[in-house]
């Protein structure tokens, strides 16, 4: 992992509502963007687009079910704060 990757993960943690749909996701292993933006307070536009953020800093995936996506964190994403820690 180079220090552009770091750089956007670091960026993708850097907002409070990103974090929150972070630790949603890490209590409920899977969810949809509706039930995130109810979880979080935020509509689904938005609660969309902070999600594209994370998917491309590579710490969630998504996968189509029917007609909604269903987002859960990358088995990674773990390993990538443990390696971001030890960069530092």
């Amino acid at each position: 992992m180079n220090f552009v990757d770091l750089e956007k993960i670091h960026k993708a943690l850097a907002n409070r509502r990103r974090l929150a749909i972070i630790k949603f996701l890490l209590q409920n292993e899977e969810a949809n963007v509706f039930d995130i933006a109810e979880k979080i307070r935020l509509s689904f536009k938005s609660t969309s687009r902070h999600l594209q953020i994370l998917k491309q800093a590579g710490l969630v995936e998504s996968e189509q079910m029917g007609l909604q996506q269903h987002y859960h964190l990358l088995n990674n994403a773990n390993s990538v704060f443990k390696h971001t820690l030890s960069q530092l």
